[in-house]
């Protein structure tokens, strides 16, 4: 009989909830995919909502956020530092992903490094993934580590029945492949810190 993985041993996810657009879809999304999440042994998951812990239009300067703009860093940024792994939940705006997400990323250096990043996309007829190659890139230049799959969902509003997915199923074991990766990696990566910063 398997027994559950102690909460200290557990990898610590944050779902980034990436769209602040009024009327957003986001908050449906992620919700179902951090439900998902928490029901595995091997994590403990923080929301991360851009829409509750917003940071100000100007990013911070070399010597760090204004005093004025602080507050709002403390409520984020040391939930970021403190995630073994990230998931970024994004719907395609134009092609691309929200600038409230880009902010998020840009006031944010050492936070992502050497982590694995996954990510849950909707938008129409192409899912979120034009967004999620972007993401790939930025994500790249931060050394974080994406991972290969992904959840896509498209015309995301047409495929959900309320809170979940009209595919429980296939949209589970999307969600599940996501996951498996995610874990590993954040488990190679943190094994490997342990023995050797990074970039040392």
């Amino acid at each position: 009989m398997a027994t559950a993985t102690p909460t200290a041993e557990r990898l610590r996810l944050a779902v980034i909830v990436g769209s602040t657009r009024s009327g957003r879809f986001a908050p449906t999304v992620a919700s179902w995919f951090a439900d998902l999440a928490g029901q595995r042994d091997d994590l403990s998951v923080d929301v991360v909502d851009l829409v509750e812990t917003p940071l100000p239009a100007t990013l911070p300067g070399f010597d760090g956020p204004s005093p004025d703009d602080a507050a709002l860093f403390d409520a984020i940024t040391p939930r970021l530092a403190a995630a073994d792994a990230f998931v970024v939940v994004t719907p395609e705006y134009n092609h691309s992903f929200p600038g409230a997400l880009k902010n998020l990323i840009d006031a944010h250096y050492a936070e992502w490094q050497a982590k694995p990043v996954g990510f849950v996309a909707y938008g129409g007829l192409s899912g979120g993934l034009r967004a999620v190659e972007q993401l790939r890139v930025v994500f790249a230049e931060l050394h974080a580590v994406t991972v290969r799959d992904t959840v896509s969902f498209h015309g995301a509003a047409g495929v959900f029945d309320g809170p979940v997915p009209r595919d429980a199923e296939g949209t589970g074991a999307a969600a599940k492949t996501l996951l498996d990766q995610v874990v590993w990696w954040a488990r190679a990566l943190r094994d490997a810190k342990s023995v050797r910063p990074y970039g040392s």
